[in-house]
């Protein structure tokens, strides 16, 4: 891919050229872009491209996926976006050309880091997904094969001859017909999640998977390749940064996906220790609520669930004082030694906060994190307790916060079709009685800021300017102080950066 200061050229292409450059409104992004693009058109991709990331995220944490609210939303926003996402549209070239250069442009700003590529291909995943649901029947074959994927549509003979099984081994028919549904005869080990799960009918080495079903597999090989690509282009990216034009612009787009950060700063001493247990039962969320339960209790927490509470407490505004004071005044009622814990606990408080080792300022954990690394074992406490808890337990626990029958059947359910995200959303609306609570729920300490927001009328706490989640040293690069609270603000941003960018370099190419 070549960038210039100058305007694009436009490539003149006959239609049928056109569509064979991108034939269908989703792709596995198999072949990087080529050709020339501005510096402007560059920075206009890879903000909208945020945009639409975002967007998916959002809906995905305040919908739950599929749901005809949910598809409609977004394709709202792929429409408002000008991104492709509908095949019988005409004219679909330059929306699928935006689609496949703004996913390279954004490969480059989220190769970084395990928590960039994670939020990444997540986000990714999901777009295919919704894409998928609406591909139509006659293109599916079409994009298999053009996406380098072997799956085979059976004859409508060889599917009468094992109706039956395939009915009785997939779980997504619940007593339905085979008449109107394609079947695909997919490798055994192209199919094992779906094995492991019991949802797919196995004969002879081959997976017989209902079209229902066959989303699971794509987006599984969908994620495989893109988490290899990611990996190879991060062996790359050193010669990309050691460009001043792209570095600002990537460094921005790679810190913007995680709202706020929560740090200390501006909250610091906002609390005191004798306000804890009190907070803990109004404005916790369950994960530390369960967390701040059982160190009281046990007056000891594993590494696990000390890392995770104890940034949540530097976030809602614990300082370093502070924090030593409230682990160490707990872990003696545990009868620990004071020297016990000044030479074994003390040091990992203060590397936390900042003060020993790399100086890392350290970020509480968000809730993609909590659910997705660090899963706990017998004696752990940490975790989500929507992910990571028994169902029935997760019933005990609900009926103990005072949750009405209706209410934990909701809470279950959402559980159930693996939206934890939403049924925390959900608890926070039932625990602070309101119906909708505003806001798409990600971090626990978003969680705590909008229930004492709730709690003191509605006045809103302050809170510090966002940096990235990932754990590592605050980049010096300034930005305004609501710049990831919005993606109108973060455009703004990266606006003010890449037109001095363009002044410098507005000629020549490279």
């Amino acid at each position: 891919m070549e960038f210039s200061g100058g305007k694009r050229k436009k490539l003149r292409l006959v239609d049928d050229q056109r569509n064979a450059c991108y034939p269908h409104s989703l792709q596995f992004y198999l072949q990087p872009p080529s050709g020339n693009v501005s510096l402007t058109e560059f920075e206009t991709l890879a903000i909208d491209r945020v945009k639409l990331l975002k967007s998916v995220e959002n809906l995905g944490l305040s919908y739950m996926k599929g749901t005809e609210q949910y598809q409609s939303k977004l394709e709202a926003e792929l429409r408002k976006l000008k991104f492709s996402y509908r095949e019988s549209l005409e004219d679909e070239y330059e929306p699928r050309r935006k689609d496949h250069i703004s996913h390279f442009i954004l490969r480059l700003a989220y190769c970084q880091s395990e928590d960039l590529r994670r939020w990444f291909i997540q986000q990714e995943m999901d777009l295919l997904r919704f894409r998928f649901s609406i591909l139509p029947k006659d293109k599916i074959q079409s994009f298999l094969k053009d996406s380098h994927l072997q799956f085979e549509a059976i004859s409508d003979e060889e599917k009468t001859v094992r109706e039956q099984d395939i009915i009785a081994s997939s779980s997504s028919f619940g007593g339905a017909q085979l008449d109107l549904e394609s079947v695909y005869k997919i490798p055994f080990a192209e199919a094992l999640d779906l094995f492991r799960g019991r949802k797919v009918y196995l004969e002879n080495g081959f997976a017989y998977v209902p079209h229902k079903d066959i989303v699971a597999i794509i987006l599984n090989e969908f994620r495989t390749k893109l988490s290899k690509a990611l990996a190879l282009t991060a062996r790359s990216l050193p010669a990309v940064q050691s460009d001043e034009r792209l570095q600002p612009l990537l460094n921005h787009l790679s810190h913007s996906y995680t709202g706020q950060d929560y740090s200390t700063q501006g909250n610091a001493g906002k609390i005191s220790l004798d306000q804890i247990d009190s907070l803990s039962t109004k404005s916790f969320p369950p994960c530390m609520r369960q967390l701040h339960k059982a160190l009281r209790e046990n007056h000891h927490l594993r590494h696990g669930g000390r890392m995770q509470y104890g940034l949540f407490l530097k976030g809602i505004g614990l300082t370093l004082e502070q924090a030593l004071q409230f682990w160490k005044q707990e872990f003696i009622r545990g009868k620990m030694d004071p020297d016990k814990f000044n030479k074994g606990y003390s040091y990992n408080i203060r590397h936390s906060y900042g003060k020993e080792g790399k100086r890392t300022d350290y970020t509480p954990y968000s809730c993609m994190k909590i659910i997705l690394t660090n899963t706990p074992g017998q004696g752990d406490y940490h975790g989500c307790p929507f992910r990571h808890s028994d169902p029935e337990l997760l019933r005990q626990k609900l009926q103990a916060y005072k949750i009405p029958p209706a209410g934990i059947s909701q809470i279950l359910d959402l559980v159930k079709g693996t939206h934890y995200q939403v049924a925390c959303q959900k608890f926070f609306e039932m625990t602070h009685n309101v119906d909708d609570c505003g806001f798409s729920l990600s971090h626990p300490n978003q969680f705590f800021f909008e229930s004492q927001r709730i709690l003191s009328g509605g006045k809103d706490i302050k809170k510090d300017s966002v940096q990235p989640e990932t754990p590592q040293p605050r980049p010096s690069v300034q930005r305004s102080k609501d710049s990831s609270s919005t993606l109108d603000s973060l455009s703004s941003a990266l606006d003010m950066d890449l037109e001095e960018l363009e002044d410098c370099f507005s000629e020549g190419s490279w």
